[in-house]
């Protein structure tokens, strides 16, 4: 069975250097039957420790902690601990720690004026290997693509890494853009199953066996910047 689901919850550490603001995230995530808090951090180095010895499902992190901030500790939770996902919680929405925060692995970003839905939220999905982001960030990073270059159409006629055909490479930016499944069938105009079906297709040919990794895969590839 599946975290997330009634008999399973999603199995979560909270990451932060403020004592109160942890013990809040603690409370909050624990009034959500779905998910449960196996460990707390204060700051990346202890974080790094106990996904080694707890196994959640995501890690919820700060980024500016001591020791080890938080962009270092998931680039190596995301190298040792594939299994477990990334979802950044932060008051930093500078372009600096958003893609140092996306390159080094995490699957969410979250800022700490987001609501206790949406953070559930965003546990949720990322447990389903799935990416969130902030709408603020969402914003930024396509503002930040296009104003540092007109909008990239693929080419038919280019050769792609993995002879991933045109659409897919779309998908996976896409994706890499934190879109949903929903999200992409309605920019591209086709169904969710579509969707999911060049998502599996893509998988196949990158050997990516999730989101997190198809993302890495695409920056690695210089299919996204």
């Amino acid at each position: 069975m599946s975290p997330g689901s009634d008999k399973v919850p999603v199995r979560v550490l909270v990451g932060d250097d403020q004592a109160a603001v942890r013990d809040g995230l603690v409370t909050l995530l624990d009034l959500d039957p779905q998910i449960t808090v196996v460990a707390e951090a204060a700051d990346g180095k202890q974080a790094l420790d106990a996904v080694a010895s707890t196994d959640p499902d995501v890690a919820l992190m700060d980024l500016h902690m001591p020791v080890m901030d938080g962009i270092e500790a998931t680039a190596r939770i995301t190298a040792q601990h594939p299994r477990t996902k990334v979802v950044v919680l932060t008051t930093y929405a500078d372009d600096v720690s958003i893609h140092g925060a996306l390159q080094a692995g995490a699957l969410g970003y979250l800022t700490k004026d987001s609501g206790r839905e949406d953070i559930a939220r965003a546990v949720l999905a990322a447990a389903a290997g799935q990416s969130v982001l902030d709408g603020e960030i969402q914003r930024r990073l396509v503002s930040a693509a296009t104003a540092t270059r007109p909008v990239a159409v693929p080419d038919a006629a280019a050769p792609t890494p993995d002879n991933l055909t045109v659409r897919e490479v779309e998908v996976l930016r896409l994706i890499a853009a934190g879109r949903s499944n929903v999200q992409i069938a309605a920019e591209l105009f086709v169904s969710e199953a579509t969707v999911k079906t060049h998502i599996n297709h893509l998988f196949a040919k990158t050997g990516a066996r999730d989101r997190a990794q198809a993302v890495r895969y695409a920056y690695r590839h210089g299919l996204v910047r």
